[in-house]
């Protein structure tokens, strides 16, 4: 049995506590997507990050900040979110100082996302470690997943740029793939990164043994982050560092307004992981979904013997391998449905093939057309 599933909490706390200088380590959750592909639960006012996608009385972006107790210090957590949800992560992590929920006044992928946080807490804190995580992830072995965080750790402080790999368990071809050189060492280096490759190629992936899948989790120090962002993006890296006198003051906002407005909208993996040549992977079996989806819910959830995940007031006849979320306080009866997708939220209800569930942007734009909210 591995050494982590013999530890108590306690045990492993102290473990991490005795390896990790968690007050120069940093956890920067990036919270500002909109999760089109969840609707109609997932809403552009309104989230996924911002709900109870579980049912386990949190949400995404409250499970995600209190994974890391014991790793880091709550003073030390920065959520970067859209300047329109920064009242709900106030709301929902109501410790956070004002400093510490980082506003952008547009979306422009990871990158800049990454270096407005790392730039910021750089003016306080230049040698820092940052752990870089998405708001709307479910990491269902949490105890396993913070040794992987403490090696990954270890490693940034030999000068590289680190991010988990999931072991993959079938061909998907929803994720971005990491090809690694195969080794002994628990840090493994990084060969290629692939973005959502087709079957063929995804079967290929997983029949190769040397591919994982992309976890979108990084962990740098700063001045590592910061040299590589000023190899590969050099005109970024000159645009927030032009800011360092205005973070933590009353000119930040208006300093990020103009950056965003002029900056490249590019991923942290386009942008660095893929052409940095000091890159690691730490290979994870931490019970990881990018819950992207209606169908990657379904796959994590407990289902009833007839493989149907249900949450609400639901009476089923005839109905398989099925996921059914409705409201609590409507009843809703289903009969003769095999592979659906029912979820009901707010002013709308969707009825979809859980096959077909590529197509939720399609519906999400033609039911703004009809005057249905998306918000």
């Amino acid at each position: 049995m591995p050494l982590f599933e013999k530890m108590q909490k306690p045990e492993l706390m102290h473990l991490l506590a005795k390896n990790i200088n968690m007050k120069n380590t940093f956890l920067i959750i990036m919270a500002g997507g909109i999760g089109t592909r969840f609707w109609p639960i997932s809403r552009s006012a309104n989230p996924k990050q911002f709900h109870d996608v579980l049912g386990v009385g949190k949400t995404m972006l409250q499970q995600t900040a209190e994974r890391f107790e014991g790793i880091i210090p709550k003073e030390n957590i920065y959520v970067v979110t859209s300047i329109e949800f920064a009242d709900l992560v106030k709301e929902q992590l109501p410790y956070l100082h004002a400093d510490q929920i980082l506003k952008e006044p547009q979306r422009r992928n990871t990158a800049p996302c990454i270096a407005y946080a790392a730039y910021k807490i750089g003016k306080k804190h230049p040698k820092a470690k940052l752990i870089v995580a998405p708001a709307d992830h479910v990491i269902l072995k949490e105890e396993a997943f913070k040794l992987r965080i403490k090696e990954a750790l270890e490693t940034a402080s030999e000068s590289h740029l680190v991010t988990l790999g999931i072991v993959p368990t079938r061909p998907d071809t929803g994720y971005g793939y990491i090809q690694y050189q195969p080794s002994e060492e628990v840090a493994k280096v990084v060969k290629t990164f692939t973005e959502k490759p087709n079957v063929e190629l995804a079967e290929a992936f997983l029949d190769s043994g040397d591919y994982v899948w992309n976890a979108g989790i990084f962990i740098f120090s700063i001045p590592t982050f910061k040299k590589e962002l000023e190899k590969q993006l050099s005109r970024m890296a000159e645009q927030f560092d032009e800011g360092s006198n205005t973070y933590y003051t009353d000119q930040e906002e208006e300093f990020i307004r103009k950056v965003y407005g002029v900056c490249k909208s590019i991923s942290i993996d386009n942008g660095i992981m893929e052409k940095a040549q000091n890159v690691k992977v730490i290979l994870a079996d931490i019970g990881w979904s990018d819950l992207g989806t209606w169908k990657s819910l379904y796959e994590i959830k407990e289902k009833d013997e007839k493989q149907n995940v249900i949450e609400g007031k639901v009476l089923i006849f005839d109905t398989e391998k099925c996921i059914i979320k409705t409201p609590h306080h409507k009843l809703v009866v289903v009969h003769g449905l095999q592979n659906y997708i029912v979820a009901e939220h707010g002013n709308a209800l969707m009825i979809c093939p859980k096959e077909q569930e590529q197509q939720v942007k399609l519906f999400v734009e033609e039911a703004t057309k009809v005057g249905i909210e998306f918000s």
